[in-house]
Formats: C-alpha cells, structure tokens, sequence
C-alpha cells in the first residue's frame, strides 16, 4: 500500500514541477518549446509553438527502435536537431517537462546543444 502512495506522491510532485516551470517558458514559431517525455522505456520530445498550438517537429526513441538510456537520448536529440534544422529553426526553450536535470534529461539537452541548436 506505501508503494502506491509513494509512486503517488512522486508523480504529484513532477506535476507541481512541471506546472511551475511551465509557468515561465513559452514556444513561438521563431522560438519553440522544446518539451521531453520520457517513460520506463522510452524517450520522445517534440518542438511546439504555443502560440497557435501546433507541434513543429517530434522525435521518439520507441519509432526509432532505442531504448531510454544517456548514450539513445543523445541520438534521439541528434534526430530532433537534424528535424529543426531542416524546419529553419535555430533557437529554441527547453521545458524539462517536471524531471530532474540530471541523466537523461541532462544528457538530451546537452546533445542538442551539440547539434548547433541554442537552448
């Protein structure tokens, strides 16, 4: 039974994150959104423009065939990076989405930066 309430309580406390972070950070067609999911097995993100609500580019480890792990997020943030550019977008702001900056999450950015895109 603590299991469930402490399973329960994480995720409110990711969602109490996300929800301050969001707070501050919005995506325009010059600037998206950069937002990261990642699940048990998988990581994805996608690029948004919050202004008229639309997703500008997406990337998942699950259709790429890769699991989650630091060494398939920086090819999953290459592939994103490749996406961008071919969209002509250079800068974009990077929502964590309510994780830790640290593992994967840290490891995604940090390729992205690599790939030539300013967060």
């Amino acid at each position: 039974m603590s299991r469930i309430k402490d399973l329960a309580k994480k995720n409110a406390l990711r969602i109490k994150r996300k929800k301050r972070v969001r707070g501050s950070i919005f995506g325009t067609a010059e600037k998206p959104r950069v937002s990261i999911f990642k699940s048990n097995k998988y990581v994805s993100a996608q690029a948004i423009n919050d202004v008229e609500g639309v997703t500008l580019a997406a990337v998942s480890s699950q259709a790429m065939g890769l699991s989650i792990n630091k060494v398939n997020a920086v090819k999953v943030a290459a592939q994103l990076a490749e996406n961008l550019k071919a969209a002509g977008i250079e800068t974009v702001v990077y929502d964590r989405n309510g994780y830790l900056y640290h593992g994967v999450v840290a490891a995604f950015a940090d390729a992205l930066r690599d790939n030539g895109i300013k967060l």
